[in-house]
Parts: structure tokens; C-alpha cells; sequence
């Protein structure tokens, strides 16, 4: 009987950390989403262009670095289902949403670094892995740096965020 034990306890851990990744990871994966949103209503009218030049008639009153930097992680079920799309290839769907939240998240740092800026140009993105091994093994964390130019224009005329 202590066998049965032993391998119910051998199993029993590593699903259970499966599922307790799934959802938790999903729940907060959807509060993330849900805050980026959010956010993201607040800069709508500030927009963010990879262009070097803006096209406003405007003159710019000045013009300053903005930046932002996000390292988002992977959860423990997906990083389970990577490793199966790994055996068998093709995309890893699972991944992808922790791309897009990091990207996201980077771009509205970055807005948040200079929340009166009327625009933002030149705007680049960096994406790194952080890895805690050599090879293919490592934390399935991603940073993403998001910078540009943000400027403001004269006799624009001003709304606060709050």
C-alpha cells in the first residue's frame, strides 16, 4: 500500500502544480489584461510612432526620453503545454499572450515616464529573454523595453491625466 502512496504523492505534486498554474495563472493573467486596459483608455489620445518625425504643424516645446521596462513570467501550465508544442513543433500559442502583455505593458510604462508628452516618436521596442541556465532550460521570463522621444507641442492646448 505504501507504493500506491508513493506514487500518487510522485504524480499527485506535479499535477496539482500543473493545475494550480493553470488557474491561477489564467486569473491573473486576466487581472493584468484587464489593468492594461484600462490603462491604455487613459493614453488614447497620445499616441505612440515609430516614425522619427512628427507630422503636426505644432512646433515642439520640448522633447525628453521616455521609457519603460516590463519582465513578465511564465506560469507553470504553460510552460507545461510549451512543452509538449516543443515535441511536436509549430507555434506556442500559450507564449504568445505573454508577448503581447509585455508589450503592452512596456509601451504604457513608457507613456507613463512622461504622462504630459502630447505624442511619442521614434518609439522602439527591445525584447530579451532572462534565462537562470545555459541551454535551453531557463525561467521562461521575458523583458521587453519600450523607449522614444516624447514630446510636447506649443499652444496645445492641455488635458491632465489623472
Amino acid at each position: 500500500m505504501s507504493r500506491w502512496i508513493e506514487l500518487v504523492i510522485a504524480l499527485g505534486i506535479p499535477v496539482l502544480l500543473i493545475v494550480l498554474g493553470k488557474f491561477v495563472g489564467a486569473s491573473l493573467e486576466r487581472r493584468h489584461y484587464q489593468s492594461i486596459e484600462d490603462r491604455e483608455v487613459r493614453f488614447r489620445s497620445k499616441p505612440a510612432f515609430s516614425t522619427k518625425q512628427s507630422n503636426s504643424l505644432a512646433s515642439v516645446r520640448r522633447a525628453e526620453l521616455a521609457i519603460g521596462s516590463v519582465v513578465v513570467s511564465v506560469d507553470y501550465f504553460k510552460r507545461f503545454l510549451s512543452g509538449f508544442r516543443m515535441i511536436f513543433g509549430g507555434e506556442i500559442r500559450s507564449y504568445s499572450s505573454l508577448i503581447d502583455r509585455a508589450r503592452r505593458e512596456a509601451v504604457l510604462r513608457m507613456k507613463e515616464s512622461q504622462p504630459d508628452a502630447d505624442a511619442y516618436i521614434n518609439t522602439r521596442l527591445e525584447t530579451s529573454t532572462i534565462s537562470s541556465s545555459s541551454g535551453d532550460e531557463g525561467l521562461g521570463t521575458i523583458e521587453v523595453l519600450a523607449y522614444g522621444t516624447a514630446i510636447v507641442f506649443e499652444n496645445v492646448e492641455r488635458t491632465r491625466l489623472r
